[in-house]
C-alpha cells in the first residue's frame, strides 16, 4: 500500500522498513501524548501517488502554521497523518 519493503511475520503482523525519521519533542502543560506523522517533500504528489495505489485519503490537505497536513486510511481503519513541513527539518542539516 505505502510501498515500503517489509516482511509478513505471520498472524497478520507486518514489519516494514521505513525511511530515515525524525522525532520532535514539545513541551506541554497537560497530559503527555504521542503522535506519528510521515513527512514528505510534496504532499500533493505524495497523495496522488498513494491514491493511484488504491489508498484512501481520509482527511484532505489543510494548512497548519507548521506545514500542510493530510491523512490516509490504513487497512485497520485508523488514520495515518502525512505532512509537508514548512519548518526546517533534521534533513536540512545533511550536506
Amino acid at each position: 500500500m505505502l510501498g515500503f519493503p517489509g516482511v509478513d511475520v505471520g498472524g497478520g503482523w507486518l514489519i516494514f522498513k521505513l525511511p530515515p525519521a525524525e522525532i520532535a519533542v514539545h513541551p506541554t502543560d497537560g497530559p503527555g501524548k504521542h503522535e506519528f506523522y510521515l513527512l514528505c517533500d510534496d504532499i500533493e504528489k505524495t497523495l496522488a501517488d498513494l491514491t493511484a495505489r488504491g489508498v484512501t485519503i481520509s482527511h484532505p490537505v489543510r494548512d497548519e502554521r507548521w506545514g500542510r497536513l493530510a491523512a490516509i486510511q490504513l487497512p485497520s481503519g485508523a488514520d495515518l497523518s502525512i505532512y509537508q513541513p514548512r519548518h526546517p527539518t533534521a534533513y536540512d542539516l545533511e550536506g
